[in-house]
């Protein structure tokens, strides 16, 4: 038998979705099983964005330009000014999904072979995307003791090697739901000033911020304009997670020219989704107030509720709509199957994301997962109780 390539052995899978088998075993059991595991708003895609696509008068669904409709460009370079983000539809590439900007700006930027540098716990995907791309994550360990705070960068300069090219952050991140501060990000620009690496910044949850607490774009640090990438995307934004459109951000020509020969390989984005897309930057601020509010009601029911279980700790998020908790158990990857397979309180059972797949360094995370509140607050409070109920049972707890 034919032997499978290296990357497709180490190409992990998703610690996200591979529990979906047990899910859907409960589902058959009658169970209902509240999922908490992925990231999936129940918000809905914005009307002109549906519109848009329901009255597109499209004879011939033909390829768009590489870089994305130039219309589109120009509507989001618009976008981005109105956010204080000063760039051109030159800097800005429309991809599939942010999933592709990061794969783009990986393949761009480094060698196989090469280092890139990420806070853990991190979006679990960007391990794929490292495989892909053949690059090495080295991780720096953030704790949640102060709520996955930005690490010392003491202990960024203890990981750069003559392979490092490169840091990655998520802001406001996913797992964690943490907001860097201008200062955090400040620090973070002299690393890379210093040994001249590039900057990728994920902050598709740009929009979600609560408390009153403003994201800043790295973007907008002082004399990084060649360094930093910012990676986007409409599928939180507009909660359009199925369109699949993204883009790769850089004033750095070099950066946006090498990442357009990947994307002429790939020939184009999706017609139809860039439509919706475009469209989508119509939508009013009203929309966006709506949903800040809604998804901070969903924080606080799930984030007081988890507290309030003994044992339990979970730090109060700033932005996007994911928090971690920390649970009194063994291992939450066996409690999670355990909930989905042994579990149920008045037929309802509740389906997270164990979070040591979002760590790099083996070991860590076993007594944490990652819950998305991006569901109605009736379910949340449902949740909520299931786990309350769950830990007086289950025989992996710590008293």
């Amino acid at each position: 038998m034919p032997r499978l390539s290296d990357k497709a052995v180490y190409m992990p899978a998703s610690p996200i979705r591979k529990l979906v088998p047990f899910a859907e075993t409960a589902k058959k059991q009658g169970k209902t099983v509240i999922h908490l595991n992925i990231g999936q708003p129940d918000i809905e895609t914005p009307e002109v964005a549906r519109e848009a696509i329901k009255n597109a008068a499209i004879q011939v669904l033909a390829y768009s330009h590489s870089a994305g409709f130039e219309s589109y460009r120009k509507g989001l370079a618009a976008y981005y000014v109105k956010n204080g983000i000063n760039v051109t539809f030159e800097d800005i590439l429309v991809t599939t999904g942010g999933s592709e900007a990061l794969i783009f700006g990986f393949m761009s930027c480094l060698n196989p072979g090469d280092e890139i540098i990420i806070p853990e716990p991190f979006y679990a995907n960007y391990n794929g995307f490292a495989v892909t791309a053949g690059v090495k994550i080295v991780p720096v360990t953030a704790n949640i003791s102060d709520g996955f705070a930005l690490p010392p960068v003491e202990e960024f300069e203890k990981k750069i090697t003559s392979k490092t090219k490169a840091i990655l952050i998520c802001n406001p991140g996913n797992p964690t739901g943490y907001l860097y501060s201008k200062e955090e990000l400040e620090k973070l620009s002299g690393i890379v000033k210093k040994h001249d690496l590039f900057l990728f910044a994920d902050e598709v949850y740009r929009e979600f911020c609560y408390d009153g607490a403003q994201p800043f774009s790295v973007m907008n640090l002082e004399g990084l304009s060649e360094n930093a990438i910012l990676i986007d995307s409409v599928s939180k934004r507009y909660s359009m997670c199925g369109a699949r459109i993204g883009a790769l951000i850089s004033k750095n020509k070099e950066v946006i020219q090498s990442a357009l020969k990947f994307a002429q390989a790939r020939l184009s984005p999706p017609t139809y989704a860039q439509v919706a897309s475009e469209a989508a930057l119509a939508t009013p601020q009203n929309y966006f107030d709506q949903v800040v509010e809604e998804y901070v009601q969903r924080r606080d029911i799930m984030v007081d509720g988890l507290n309030a279980i003994p044992g339990v700790r979970c730090p109060k998020p700033r932005g996007a709509f994911y928090c971690v908790a920390e649970f009194p158990v063994d291992d939450t990857e066996k409690f999670c199957q355990w909930l989905l397979e042994s579990f149920d309180y008045q037929g309802k059972t509740v389906m997270m994301a164990p979070l040591s797949g979002f760590y790099s360094t083996p070991g860590l995370g076993k007594q944490e997962a990652r819950i998305a509140y991006v569901l109605e607050q009736g379910l949340l409070k449902d949740a909520v109780k299931c786990l309350e109920e769950a830990l007086k049972v289950y025989p992996g707890t710590r008293r």
